[in-house]
């Protein structure tokens, strides 16, 4: 999903924030996009170049997103719950500056309305491997944080209702009961991601969005 939200393909230059141990970045580098992942633990990142090795098409930096020292003209820029950990209209606004103009922005994030999802943050004590500096979102808040950006094509989309501890044998039925969910109105609404998207937009010479 992040993939196809990203508009990834051969010759893209992605950059993916939080990359962590780069099972996501294994999975990003199947589009032949150009990548460079960052993440500020030198013992994650150490773990994905491990993973990703022979990956011709990634490279891996150690920093934290908001002072990363990358250039700018981006086609992409991705992430996988990640947001939650970020200053979120600062963080947005510093990947709009890093698209090219046309760029996407392509997250997957913890959804608030997912029961599950807002005990942890609600009642952090009880659930010690939420870590203090995460939230999660309502995806009509998110929206408007993009739009005050200068994001167009905003999508965002509920999905996900298999939970991590789901044991092995149930998993094909709680995915496919899950798939069912995602398409019920009002129900999806409470599925434990959202799928963010947002386009940059194309400026004409003058600088000014087309």
């Amino acid at each position: 999903m992040i993939r196809e939200g990203a508009a990834l393909a051969q010759g893209k230059k992605v950059l993916e924030v939080g990359c962590g141990t780069g099972l996501f970045t294994e999975a990003l580098a199947k589009s032949n996009a150009e990548i460079i992942a960052v993440d500020l633990s030198p013992v994650l990142v150490e773990r994905a170049r491990e993973r990703c090795a022979g990956l011709s098409n990634v490279q891996f930096l150690v920093t934290d997103f908001e002072s990363a020292a990358v250039s700018g003209g981006f086609d992409a820029v991705v992430g996988s719950s990640i947001l939650q950990h970020l200053e979120l209209p600062r963080a947005i606004e510093k990947m709009f500056l890093l698209l090219r103009p046309g760029g996407y922005l392509s997250f997957a994030e913890p959804n608030l309305l997912n029961p599950q999802v807002y005990a942890e943050r609600r009642f952090r004590r009880f659930f010690p491997s939420v870590s203090p500096d995460e939230t999660a979102f309502l995806r009509w808040s998110i929206r408007n944080v993009l739009l005050r950006a200068g994001f167009e094509d905003v999508r965002i989309a509920c999905f996900d209702w298999l939970h991590p501890a789901t044991p092995k044998p149930l998993i094909p039925l709680i995915s496919a009961l899950g798939s069912l969910a995602e398409v019920i109105p009002g129900v999806r609404e409470f599925s434990g991601s959202l799928a963010i998207s947002a386009k940059r937009p194309i400026e004409d010479a003058t600088g000014q969005p087309d």
